[in-house]
């Protein structure tokens, strides 16, 4: 079958309508109409960095920028509609999707005890039974609550005690869920009183058809590794064999992706892409702050392939060895990625702190640029409660 070429601006309006990225930045963001972009995009990853705010939650921003943090909270730890987990990293995603977890619980279960036994600390299968039972006494728990009477080690933040280790053996493993976040530290309860009822567990190739079907449709085209990686679970192989019986099946078709630098790529789409890339809207021109680890820049490589962006988070970077900075986030302007912006809340004062902009090259940085720029932070201010912008001298940079 001859391969269907899509070239690289339909490629990147396609790309971005499915990371929701295409359409204007507004509407609802709360309860079902909030779920519902989640569910669109498949999973939201959590994490801790918090410079101007945390990345979930500038994740839903860039796409509702009506959503507040709270939005999130009640979805999660009060609705339960939301489910903690991990997929290429800690994430919350639909309750909806749970019993496909149970693949993940099996091979998280037998993935970890091999690679915690090697460099983990000793004994936290020794725990699994006292952390189950205490528990099941005293309610949902934190680390801290458990296992106070053991050693850490010396190895750092990663060197848990064993009661630390079971915890989260047994959440990654399916027994315990978290049910929230006090700061960003876990609590665990069990996932019995959690979940309302143990769900029908899918066969493992119903589950590894819903996970390589649900990655391409969030992706509109991908490469056997692409799907395999968008939730982390399925094999490489298993993502080969799909693609292969979805083909034959003409489920799937091969179709070239066009570059940014013209070059093509071979990858996979449901039939109709050439109809979807055709219909997908042309984004916004609004210039938009995108949280380092925004689904859309998941995959550097990717980025970099798609929209010309070579991009690397610095945060484990020496301060002296870093070309940006610690967390500096990409900026989208219609379907270009424009540059990038080093900034941080300083909340003891209120002030938006912008350090530098560093524009891509052959973006010119007009008058009208910086006007929707400072259009963007004026929202970003309101979003994180700021009252307003010092941007320090020398904040344009030469482009890079």
């Amino acid at each position: 079958m001859s391969a269907a070429t899509i070239g690289n601006r339909a490629a990147r309006h396609l790309f971005l309508d499915r990371h929701a990225l295409a359409e204007q930045p507004a509407g609802p963001a709360r309860g079902e109409d909030l779920l519902a972009l989640i569910h669109r995009l498949g999973f939201v990853q959590l994490d801790s960095i918090n410079t101007l705010a945390r990345a979930h939650d500038m994740i839903l921003y860039a796409r509702r920028p009506t959503y507040r943090a709270k939005n999130l909270k009640r979805l999660y730890e009060t609705d339960r509609a939301l489910f903690e987990h991990w997929t290429h990293d800690a994430a919350v995603i639909p309750m909806d999707f749970y019993p496909h977890w149970q693949l993940r619980f099996r091979r998280d279960a037998d993935l970890l005890k091999h690679r915690w036994r090697n460099w983990r600390r000793d004994g936290f299968e020794q725990q699994f039974q006292t952390v189950l039972q205490h528990v099941r006494e005293y309610g949902s728990v934190c680390s801290s609550d458990v296992g106070k009477d053991e050693k850490k080690g010396s190895g750092g933040w990663w060197d848990w005690h064993p009661s630390k280790t079971a915890l989260e053996f047994l959440w990654r493993s399916g027994a315990l869920t978290v049910v929230g976040r006090d700061g960003f530290q876990k609590r665990y309860d069990l996932t019995e009183r959690v979940i309302d009822s143990a769900p029908d567990v899918p066969d493992p190739e119903e589950t590894v058809d819903w996970l390589c079907g649900g990655a391409i449709d969030r992706l509109g085209f991908a490469t056997s590794g692409e799907i395999a990686a968008f939730w982390d679970t399925v094999t490489s192989r298993e993502a080969k064999e799909w693609c292969a019986r979805e083909l034959a099946r003409g489920a799937l078709i091969p179709v070239d992706i066009e570059a940014h630098d013209g070059k093509l790529r071979s990858c996979f789409a449901r039939p109709d892409v050439m109809d979807m890339a055709g219909q997908a809207p042309k984004p916004p021109g609004r210039i938009r702050v995108l949280s380092p680890f925004d689904p859309a820049l998941r995959n550097r490589d990717r980025t970099q392939r798609l929209f010309g962006f070579h991009y690397r988070i610095e945060v484990f970077v020496p301060a002296e060895k870093r070309k940006f900075g610690y967390y500096v986030f990409p900026l989208l302007e219609g379907d270009r990625l424009i540059g990038r912006i080093d900034m941080k809340a300083q909340r003891e004062c209120g002030r938006l702190s912008v350090t530098a902009l560093w524009p891509e090259r052959g973006v010119r940085w007009s008058a009208a640029r910086t006007g929707r720029l400072m259009a963007e932070l004026e929202r970003v201010c309101r979003f994180t409660g700021l009252g307003d912008i010092q941007m320090q001298d020398g904040w344009l940079r030469n482009p890079q």
